[in-house]
This record gives structure tokens, C-alpha cells and sequence, in this order.
């Protein structure tokens, strides 16, 4: 029974689809013959709006510990100078509602735009799983390729082993005639 199989029955089996011959020789050309890995990141880079990169660049300065030790020194200097300093004249007295409120809206829209970005690190990682996919396929498949090779190559390399050994024993045989 021949287990081995073919470039055809791979793309069948790891597509897992049914697809008509043309539609698989064009697939089989696309995977065997032609570049088909894309940098995503560049790719991805060339589609963002305005807002993307605003995003990023809010998720870029909200996740980092410059902006969490710079926000706690704001926090703390507010509390400072609105409880301790300015005591009756604050202007936000204890229990700092207008703070509060300061934050509770910097976590409004700080929430929803640090999401735009993951999600579109989550889309950008999706495409980078089916460009590696799609590599890994073309590479499975140049190796059933170069396999069979071989295996012509060795089975050619032993027809000549005997054409040769052959040769060698009616070389032996006429010297012993000659003699």
C-alpha cells in the first residue's frame, strides 16, 4: 500500500476543502513557485487612519511606567495641594470630587481607545498566523517535492549500481575467456 502522498492530496488534506483541479493547480502554483510570505507589519502599516495611529500612540504612552509614575506624582501633588496646602481654599476639598470625576473620564476614553489598538494587534497577529501558515504549506510541500526527487535519484543511482556490476562481471568473464 503506498502511504506517500502527493502534493495534491496535501493541499487537500491541510485545506481541508474540496476544490476543482483548476483551482488546485493554481494553488499548487502559487504555494510551490511563487513568493507568498508578506511582512504584515508593513502591510498593516500602509492601511492605518489617522485614528490607529492616534491609538496606538495613547496605548504606547498609557501602558508605560513613565506615564503610571507621572500620573501617580499628579495624583499625589492634587491631594497635596488640594488637602494639605490650600486646606479651606482648595479647589477640589476632600474627598476630591472634581478629581474623581477627572478620572473617571480620563478611564472613559483611555478603556475604548487602548481596545482599538488591541483589537487591531489581535487582526495584525491573525494575518501573521495565516502568512506563517501559508509558508509552513509551501515549505511541507517543496519537501514532498524534493523527496520524490530523491527517491528517483536513488533509485536511478541503483539501476546504474547494477547496469555497472553488470559490466564489471562480463569484463571478468571475457578476461577469463581470453586467458
Amino acid at each position: 500500500m503506498n502511504s506517500k502522498k502527493t502534493k495534491k492530496e496535501i493541499v487537500k488534506m491541510l485545506l481541508n476543502s474540496d476544490i476543482d483541479a483548476k483551482d488546485e493547480e493554481e494553488l499548487l502554483d502559487l504555494l510551490v513557485d511563487q513568493p507568498i510570505s508578506i511582512d504584515v507589519d508593513k502591510e498593516e502599516d500602509s492601511k492605518k487612519t489617522f485614528g490607529d495611529v492616534v491609538a496606538d500612540k495613547i496605548s504606547e504612552k498609557a501602558g508605560s511606567w513613565s506615564f503610571i509614575i507621572t500620573f501617580t506624582l499628579f495624583l499625589i501633588l492634587w491631594i497635596i495641594i488640594n488637602g494639605v496646602i490650600l486646606k479651606e481654599n482648595a479647589i477640589d476639598k476632600y474627598p476630591f470630587i472634581l478629581l474623581n470625576l477627572l478620572l473617571s473620564c480620563i478611564a472613559a476614553l483611555q478603556a475604548p481607545i487602548i481596545m482599538m489598538s488591541q483589537n487591531r494587534q489581535a487582526k495584525k497577529d491573525s494575518l501573521r498566523d495565516q502568512n506563517d501558515y501559508r509558508i509552513d504549506l509551501k515549505s511541507e510541500l517543496i519537501l514532498e517535492e524534493l523527496h520524490d526527487k530523491i527517491d528517483i535519484i536513488m533509485s536511478e543511482q541503483k539501476r546504474l549500481k547494477k547496469i555497472l556490476e553488470e559490466n564489471r562481471q562480463n569484463i571478468e568473464m571475457l578476461k577469463k575467456g581470453d586467458n
